[in-house]
C-alpha cells in the first residue's frame, strides 16, 4: 500500500509551532514580526494565494502589510513600493506575488527585496547563500519538500533523488537543499531522453515539471518517496504532475493533490518570515 503524506496535518504543526514562537517573542519584548505582501494586478488566482497567506500570518500572531497596485503600474511604482517596504523596520519580510502583469521585470524587482527580507527566497543573494550552503532565507516550496521528508522519517542522506524540473522556484533550490542533506542528486528536465530511464532508479523523486500526468508508475521503483508539486485545475477536479491512481501501490509514499506540498508552502512562508524577524535583530 502506498502511504498518502498528510501535508496538512504537517503543515499544521509548524504554523502552531510558529505562533508559539512569535507569542515567546512578543512576550519577550522583541516586537512582533510582520510580513509585507505586494500583489500587481487583478489575478483571481494571485489575489486568492495572498489572501491565504495574509491571512495564515495573523492567524500566527504577525503583523499584515499588504500593498495593492494597478495592473497598469509602471516599474518604477512597483520599485518605489518595494523599497518603501525595505526601508520599513516593522517590515520583517517583503512577497511579491507571481507572475507579474506583462511588461514588468521581475528579476530587477525582486532583487531589489533586500536579501534579510527575502521570504520567497527568490532573489540573486538569496540563491548565492543557498549554493554556497550558507545561512539564508531558501525558498518556501522546496523547504517544505524536505520538511515533509523529514516529518515521514524519509532517509535523505545517501539516497538517491530525481528532481523532475530545474524552474528557479521550486526545481534548482530543491536540488540545492536535497544535495545540502547528502543526497545523491539527479535533474531532469524537458529535453532529458528517456525520462523513465532516469526517475526508475531514484529512492526520492520530486516533480515539478507543471505537466499534469507526466509521470506514471513507469517512473517510479517499487517503494520509492514521491512528491507532486504541480498543481492542475481540470474538469473531474484538482490534479498534479503525477498519475497518482496510477502510482498508488508502487510508490511507497506519495504526496496528494491538493494537501500535500502545497499547505507547506504557507507554513515554510510563515518560518521564513519569523527567521527574517530574527535575523534582523541579530544584525542590527
Amino acid at each position: 500500500m502506498t502511504t498518502k503524506i498528510d501535508g496538512k496535518k504537517i503543515a499544521r504543526d509548524i504554523r502552531s509551532w510558529v505562533a508559539e514562537e512569535v507569542a515567546s517573542r512578543v512576550a519577550a519584548g522583541a516586537g512582533v514580526p510582520g510580513l509585507a505582501t505586494i500583489l500587481v494586478g487583478d489575478d483571481p488566482a494571485g489575489a486568492v494565494y495572498v489572501a491565504n497567506k495574509r491571512r495564515a500570518i495573523r492567524e500566527a500572531g504577525m503583523r499584515d502589510f499588504h500593498r495593492t497596485l494597478s495592473r497598469r503600474a509602471t516599474q518604477e511604482e512597483v520599485a518605489a513600493v518595494i523599497d518603501e517596504l525595505a526601508a520599513d523596520p516593522d517590515v520583517s519580510g517583503i512577497l511579491l506575488q507571481l507572475p507579474l502583469p506583462e511588461g514588468l521585470d521581475s528579476a530587477a524587482l525582486i532583487d531589489r527585496i533586500p536579501v534579510g527580507k527575502d521570504v520567497d527566497g527568490l532573489t540573486t543573494a538569496s540563491a548565492g547563500l543557498l549554493a554556497r550552503g550558507e545561512f539564508g532565507l531558501r525558498p518556501c516550496t522546496p523547504s517544505g519538500v524536505v520538511e515533509l521528508l523529514d516529518a515521514e522519517g524519509v532517509t535523505i542522506e545517501g539516497a538517491h533523488a530525481v528532481v523532475v524540473g530545474r524552474s528557479e522556484l521550486v526545481g534548482r533550490p530543491m536540488a540545492q537543499l536535497l544535495l545540502q542533506r547528502d543526497a545523491t542528486v539527479t535533474i531532469a528536465h524537458r529535453y532529458t531522453r528517456d525520462l523513465a530511464a532516469v526517475t526508475r532508479p531514484a529512492d526520492i523523486v520530486v516533480v515539478a515539471t507543471g505537466v499534469p500526468g507526466l509521470v506514471g508508475p513507469e517512473h517510479i521503483k517499487p517503494g520509492a518517496t514521491v512528491i507532486d508539486v504541480g498543481i492542475h485545475r481540470t474538469d473531474s477536479g484538482l490534479t498534479g504532475d503525477v498519475r497518482a491512481s496510477e502510482v498508488d501501490g508502487v510508490a511507497g509514499r506519495l504526496t496528494p493533490v491538493p494537501g500535500g506540498v502545497g499547505p507547506m508552502t504557507i507554513a515554510l512562508l510563515m518560518v521564513n518570515t519569523l527567521r527574517a524577524a530574527a535575523w534582523a535583530k541579530h544584525s542590527a
